[in-house]
C-alpha cells in the first residue's frame, strides 16, 4: 500500500511541476493544486498508513493500534487553505484576464 501511494505521490509531484512549467495561468494553477494535493498525501502517508485502526481512543484498546490524528488534522486544515487559495488564484486568473485579454503568465502571446 505505501508503494501505490508513493508512486502516486510522485507521478501527482511530476505533474504539477510540469504545469507549473507551462506558459498558461489555467495549467499554472492546475500544476500548483496537484502540488497540494501531493503535499497533502505526503503529509498523510507520514503519518503511518494503517487500515482499520480506529481514529479515536476508546477503553481497552492498545494506544499503538490507533492512528495518529496530527497528519489527518494538518491535512483538512490544508485542504481548505488550498481550496481557498485555489480560489483567490482564480480570482486572479480572471482579473488578469479581464485585463489584458490572454492567460498568458506575462501577458504577452507568442507569435504564431
Amino acid at each position: 500500500m505505501e508503494l501505490v501511494v508513493a508512486i502516486g505521490i510522485g507521478v501527482m509531484t511530476g505533474s504539477g511541476v510540469w504545469l507549473i512549467l507551462r506558459p498558461r495561468t489555467y495549467q499554472v494553477i492546475v500544476g500548483l493544486s496537484l502540488l497540494s494535493y501531493a503535499v497533502n498525501l505526503f503529509i498523510f502517508g507520514v503519518g503511518g498508513l494503517r487500515s482499520n485502526a480506529p481514529p479515536i481512543l476508546v477503553d481497552g484498546v492498545d494506544p499503538t493500534t490507533l492512528a495518529d490524528p496530527v497528519p489527518q488534522a494538518l491535512v483538512l486544515t490544508a485542504i481548505v487553505i488550498g481550496f481557498a487559495t485555489t480560489a483567490l488564484f482564480l480570482v486572479v486568473l480572471l482579473a488578469s484576464r479581464g485585463l489584458t485579454g490572454t492567460d498568458h503568465v506575462d501577458g504577452r502571446e507568442q507569435p504564431k
